[in-house]
């Protein structure tokens, strides 16, 4: 999992309980045949800032850049960094197309390149407050403390300025998340960087196209087995971190040659500072279990009290 070009978040929604945002994305796809990207995406606002002011200056990218790369600004993601990764300052950036809309979110394939050698990257960035819903945040932000009360009067009152403040904690909370679990051997996408809120990861999958989520896979017994095996270590990092993946699905796990991956990380919870911890976690595995349920795995090995006391004890909550 950790050679070049293996990790992408292509998908950042949840069936569950969400029926009205599947029907939603569904729209969304229509008409866009194919697993690849599609048409070619936008720079961040801030990029084009950035983008403009070098042009003043007479420093404009190479022809069919985006932008240079912005790794010198960015916060980044742990050392020792990938071999594989991209890291001149003298690079640039060349979007390839939309990988994945989401009603929060989109995510973009992105090329980082020098004349010697790229890497590909999955460049996830929160939309502007114009369209940014966050309909599912206020239980997760339970615990996650703002010193300053405008900011949290802003936050509850969704004032423009209170939107893009919540969109910048998701960005630093998924980072933070995706940072402390890779270092603790957790199947995540290595967190390249960070740009106000836009994140770019690895990209999982190959020759551009995304790996494919768990819920579109069709596992005989014996994967169908690995995999859950695979996913109860995946939970058992998490809760010796102390955290909940928070909105679990099939539909935000990837398998990619035949490692299961775990993507979508803004909503991640504390176990121990959210009172709805345990909760968040009960759901999590509630929702996993009865997929594998249902595709023929023993309910004695995905039963859902037994993961989620196991998962309580290793977080120290039991």
């Amino acid at each position: 999992m950790r050679e070049q070009y293996p990790n992408l978040e292509p998908d950042y929604e949840s069936d569950y309980d969400h029926a009205d945002d599947l029907r939603w994305a569904a729209k969304r796809r229509a008409g866009r045949g194919g697993a690849g990207p599609t048409r070619r995406g936008r720079l961040t606002e801030e990029a084009r800032q950035r983008l403009a002011r070098q042009r003043e200056d007479g420093v404009e990218p190479p022809a069919a850049a985006d932008r240079w790369s912005t790794w010198a600004e960015a916060e980044r993601g742990p050392k020792p960094h990938p071999s594989w990764l991209v890291t001149d300052l003298a690079a640039v950036d060349r979007e390839l197309g939309v990988v994945k809309t989401g009603k929060e979110a989109d995510v973009f394939l992105v090329e980082r390149a020098t004349p010697e050698r790229s890497c590909l990257l999955a460049a996830k960035r929160y939309r502007d407050n114009d369209h940014r819903l966050f309909h599912r945040d206020a239980g997760y932000l339970e615990g996650r403390r703002m010193r300053r009360s405008r900011e949290m009067r802003a936050m509850s009152n969704r004032s423009a300025f209170g939107r893009n403040l919540i969109a910048e904690r998701w960005a630093v909370a998924e980072f933070a998340a995706l940072t402390r679990l890779w270092q603790l051997g957790a199947p995540v996408p290595y967190p390249v960087q960070r740009v106000g809120t836009e994140l770019l990861l690895e990209f999982i999958g190959a020759d551009g196209v995304a790996a494919p989520r768990l819920a579109r896979a069709q596992p005989d017994p014996d994967q169908l087995l690995d995999l859950w095996r695979q996913l109860v270590d995946a939970l058992v990092v998490l809760a010796s971190a102390g955290l909940a993946h928070g909105d679990l699905s099939a539909y935000n796990l990837l398998v990619h040659d035949d490692r299961l991956v775990v993507i979508d990380l803004p909503q991640v919870v504390d176990l121990a500072a959210n009172p709805r911890g345990p909760e968040f976690l009960a759901r999590d595995v509630r929702n996993v279990a009865g997929w594998f349920a249902a595709r023929g795995l023993q309910p004695e090995l995905a039963d859902p009290e037994e993961v989620t006391g196991l998962l309580l004890e290793v977080a120290g909550l039991r």
